[in-house]
């Protein structure tokens, strides 16, 4: 795929588990495109279906529906083979808990040798060094996981992810165990890679602050696209020593933030629930069309409540209840339940 066109592409995307006999819908119908080489961040809460999209793109799963591409690729229509070859060419993965990238009695520079080891590749002692050196851990190669902290940790997990020269690094939750001051290094660490190696990168995170350290972040509500946040700036960067590394440290940054809603396909959109809420939107809105744009304004009479399902459902249970009360009164005191 050259640089003219996305990197990725999810088109209606679905994913449907099934669990407990029950069909859980964890991404219902998401679109999305990535360009080559962008560094992007997703967020969303627990159940969103962040961590969904994020198996998918690495090959780890397979959509219910829908069409995704990466790196040229039609995921949906690859074999299993293949999709285990996409993994490994493709593909590099940096997850919450480094332990699950890393063998925890062998060294730094031990555990980034041995993906290269069990797949035959020569010179694999200097390929190590470089990709610890990356993410400044080279004066460390040397110690066990046991003598290192959890953040120089995750830095040896991101060097074991870079083995295969992946085109795609996907990162989920990458500093969800480590400190602030570890978080904005491995942050730093990304924007590197990103910056050096072209690496079209993707970190999944439940923090909100991730948009300071990327170019662009989608927030995933409820199996969809709801919203997305463009980052512009200028940081002031000064170089310095930090828990022995010489990675610049974004000392002060002046950044403007921008959220825009995200149609899907079918130029659906999501309104927050604090807006609903807050203007009383039920089922439906009235679109106005203004000279700089389209005006929503919610629907105020009557018939909106009774159209909506929700609000149905919940007179009919009332009204079930206050018969049954009346049927009671009646049966129990007889002129209380009687009507006039």
């Amino acid at each position: 795929m050259d640089n003219g066109n996305p990197f990725i592409v999810c088109d209606n995307l679905v994913k449907i588990y099934r669990v407990a006999e029950h069909d859980v819908v964890a991404l219902q119908g998401l679109d999305m495109v990535v360009a080559p080489g962008e560094l992007m961040g997703v967020v969303g809460v627990s159940g969103s279906g962040k961590s969904t999209l994020m198996n998918i793109l690495g090959g780890l799963d397979r959509p219910t529906a829908g069409r995704v591409w990466s790196d040229g690729k039609d995921l949906l229509k690859l074999s299993n083979q293949a999709l285990d070859q996409y993994r490994l060419s493709t593909v590099g993965f940096v997850w919450q808990q480094a332990s699950r990238n890393l063998v925890p009695y062998l060294s730094a520079i031990k555990n980034v040798e041995m993906p290269m080891i069990l797949a035959g590749k020569v010179g694999k002692r200097r390929r190590a060094e470089e990709l610890l050196d990356m993410v400044g851990l080279s004066e460390r190669k040397h110690h066990k996981l046991s003598e290192m902290s959890g953040g120089e940790q995750q830095r040896v997990a991101i060097a074991v992810a870079l083995v295969n020269r992946p085109k795609l690094l996907l990162a989920d939750e990458p500093t969800g165990e480590v400190d602030e001051a570890n978080s904005r290094m491995i942050y730093q660490i990304f924007k590197d890679l990103n910056t050096e190696l072209n690496l079209t990168t993707i970190i999944v995170s439940h923090d909100l602050g991730l948009t300071r350290h990327v170019d662009r972040v989608i927030a995933i509500r409820d199996g969809k696209i709801a919203t997305e946040t463009l980052r512009k700036g200028n940081s002031v960067k000064s170089d310095g020593d930090v828990s022995g590394t010489d990675l610049e440290i974004d000392l002060e940054e002046e950044m403007h933030f921008t959220e825009l809603t995200v149609l899907d396909s079918a130029g659906r959109l999501q309104i927050p629930k604090e807006y609903r809420e807050h203007f009383e939107i039920r089922r439906r809105v009235q679109l106005d069309l203004q000279d700089d744009g389209i005006l929503i304004r919610p629907v105020v009479n009557h018939m909106d409540k009774s159209d909506d399902a929700e609000a149905i459902v919940t007179d009919l249970i009332e009204g079930q209840k206050e018969n049954r009360i009346q049927r009671l009164i009646g049966r129990w005191f007889p002129r209380a339940g009687r009507k006039s």
